[in-house]
C-alpha cells in the first residue's frame, strides 16, 4: 500500500464539492488500491476518518475507523469502514457541541456543532447498501467526513471562534474538562 499526501486547508481540492462515484467503478483495481491507501493513510496519520478531498481525489467517498451503530470505538483488528456517495439525514432535533480536530487542519481543535444521531445511506466498497442509523461519536466522525465531500471544514461550522486552540493547548487545558 501507499501513503498518500494530505491535502491542507487552502488548497481548493478542500473547497469544491465532490464528484458521486459510478458502482462500476468499483470494480477497477484502481479504485480498490485507493480505498487501501487511504486506510493505510489514516492509520499513519492517526485519524479516524479520512475523505478522498483530503488525498487530492474529488470523489465521494471516505473511509472511517468506526463502528456506526454504537459507540465502541474498533479494535485494531476491525477493518475500517468505507462510505461511498452517502445520504445523511438528522434524527430528531438534538444538535450537540463537542471537539473535533481535522487532518487537513493539523494541530487545530475546535468545538463543533452536530446532530447528536443521524441515519447515513450508502455504498461500501463493493457496491453493497449501508443503511444505519448512528449517534454521538460515531455519527460526528460521518458528518464530519461527508463534509469535506461538499467542500466543508470544520471551521464552517463553528458558532463561535472561541475555542479555537492549538493542539498542545486543548491537552493542557481542554481535554481534560470534555463536556
Amino acid at each position: 500500500m501507499s501513503l498518500l499526501k494530505v491535502a491542507r486547508m487552502g488548497h481548493p481540492v478542500l473547497r469544491a464539492r465532490a464528484r458521486e462515484i459510478e458502482r462500476a467503478e468499483l470494480k477497477q483495481g484502481s479504485m480498490q488500491k485507493l480505498i487501501d491507501d487511504m486506510i493505510d493513510t489514516m492509520h499513519e496519520y492517526h485519524g479516524v476518518g479520512l475523505a478522498a478531498p483530503q488525498i487530492h481525489e474529488s470523489l465521494r467517498i471516505f473511509v472511517a475507523a468506526i463502528a456506526p451503530e454504537n459507540d465502541d470505538p474498533l479494535s485494531p483488528d476491525d477493518e475500517p469502514m468505507v462510505f461511498i456517495n452517502p445520504i445523511i439525514t438528522p434524527v430528531g432535533p438534538e444538535v450537540v457541541e463537542d471537539w473535533e480536530g481535522c487532518l487537513s487542519i493539523p494541530d487545530i481543535r475546535g468545538r463543533v456543532p452536530r446532530a447528536r444521531a443521524i441515519r447515513i445511506v450508502a455504498m461500501d466498497r463493493t457496491g453493497g447498501k449501508i443503511d444505519v442509523a448512528s449517534h454521538d461519536f460515531p455519527a460526528r466522525v460521518i458528518q464530519h467526513e461527508t463534509d469535506h465531500l461538499d467542500g466543508v471544514l470544520f471551521f464552517d461550522r463553528m458558532r463561535t471562534f472561541a475555542t479555537l486552540s492549538y493542539l498542545e493547548e486543548y491537552s493542557r487545558y481542554w481535554s481534560k474538562d470534555r463536556d
